[in-house]
């Protein structure tokens, strides 16, 4: 038995309204259970309940025993003042305020039919890897599909706060915002923090004015990623460290120390040189490429935008003084996609809320035209009979596992709450 199975039987008055007594047998009326709140303080807020022949209107504060009362240091809480109902599963002793006024309590688990405790039990049982696996193929589509779009933005909220962080840090450049955090997709996973700390570490409006030689912004990423240090007697490599060099005394930028960028376990064309070759030709041939995103109506027009590959060099490398075999190395269309999931509908999702404007359905509309993500989460969903058809249901099911079934929210989960109620 967990709080939050207590506070689902409060907000929905799963049990017995209509016989309610108090431990000490005076009869409760119901007419308001309060506003839940998930903050500090009383559980239910404001609450209004009808005790013997006194109606009051107050707090209300639930715990499996009456004793986790003293437990939590309530009677010293003046925040807990104004609790009218202590609503507990199992009484275990008397529970008073500071002017020692006992506060009435309701055992609840006198009021509570069988089954509800049974689907309860039976939502919460341990599977091999979340509790309603064997069940999440019984739920109605309709109700996965509400609760996916809402699993969505929750999504683009959580990576909607570090894009505000940036524009703090960029006194409201998003040009700059959206530089730093395309360098982190880029990198990957593995060296997405490694490339983010570069972009990071030069200030745009260097980008900006070097961004008409590509060989220039090639030395600043290269350069600040540690991969010039050092001797070659690769010509291409003396070049870029030449510009390195003079860019770096030019514009007083401090080089800085950063862990060593990560080519183990990569396959050749995620190698950092590579994706930073890449990166660096982006911005060479897109200007104020902030400006164009935010205009774009349709997800052709951003592949348009990305169509970029490695400079001359770079088609016949992966690494410095090792010649390979010729190979375009364009941005693959799988790639940009992670680039639109990861980057660019979390910056059009800040940048709308900043300026107080609505554009929910363009962003479902541009995310549900993208191929569904391929990972070890999606595909377990998948045999369970939750298949996805497109990047914004992978999108949702991915908060779903990290943000509720991993955290045991079950109870607030919209499939949770439907196979409680439906079981």
């Amino acid at each position: 038995m967990k709080e939050d199975f207590l506070h689902y039987l409060w907000k929905f008055k799963k049990f017995d309204a209509l016989n309610l007594k108090t431990c000490n047998s005076e009869d409760i009326t119901i007419s308001n259970v309060g506003q839940y709140l998930e903050l500090a303080g009383p559980d239910f807020f404001n609450a209004q309940i009808t005790i013997g022949d006194q109606k009051w209107a107050g707090n209300v504060e639930i715990h499996l025993k009456s004793s986790d009362w003293y437990v939590h240091h309530h009677e010293k809480d003046t925040a807990y003042e104004n609790v009218i109902l202590h609503v507990v599963w199992e009484h275990d002793t008397e529970i008073f305020r500071k002017n020692n006024i006992e506060i009435p309590v309701l055992e609840l688990k006198n009021y509570v039919d069988k089954k509800a405790l049974d689907n309860y039990q039976l939502l919460i049982t341990p599977k091999s890897w979340i509790f309603c696996e064997k069940q999440l193929n019984t739920i109605d589509g309709f109700v996965v599909r509400n609760w996916q779009e809402r699993l969505f933005f929750e999504r683009l909220e959580r990576k909607s706060e570090p894009i505000d962080e940036l524009l703090a840090q960029t006194n409201n450049d998003w040009e700059a915002v959206l530089f730093c955090l395309l360098a982190k997709n880029f990198g990957l996973n593995t060296n997405g923090d490694i490339f983010f700390k570069i972009a990071s570490s030069i200030p745009f409006s260097i980008i900006r004015k070097e961004s008409f030689e590509r060989e220039n912004l090639e030395a600043l990423l290269f350069g600040n990623a540690g991969l010039l240090d050092g001797e070659k007697q690769d010509n291409y490599y003396s070049n870029l460290k030449f510009r390195f060099d003079y860019l770096s005394d030019k514009h007083q930028i401090e080089k800085s120390s950063f862990e060593p960028v990560q080519f183990f376990k990569h396959r050749p064309d995620n190698f950092p040189t590579i994706r930073l070759s890449q990166l660096a030709s982006l911005y060479h041939m897109e200007q104020n490429l902030f400006s164009k995103i935010s205009a774009i109506d349709s997800l052709a027009s951003i592949y348009g935008l990305f169509k970029v590959d490695a400079s001359d060099y770079w088609q016949e490398h992966y690494q410095f003084d090792k010649k390979s075999t010729m190979k375009k190395k364009m941005l693959s269309k799988s790639f940009i996609d992670l680039i639109v999931i990861n980057t660019i509908i979390p910056v059009l999702f800040a940048f709308a809320k900043s300026q107080g404007k609505e554009n929910s359905e363009n962003l479902i509309e541009l995310i549900n035209e993208i191929s569904p993500e391929k990972n070890a989460i999606i595909g377990k969903f998948s045999s369970f009979g939750i298949k996805s058809t497109s990047a914004f249901e992978t999108q949702s099911l991915l908060q779903l596992k990290n943000e509720y079934c991993n955290k045991s929210k079950c109870l607030e989960c919209a499939i949770g709450m439907e196979l409680l109620k439906n079981n």
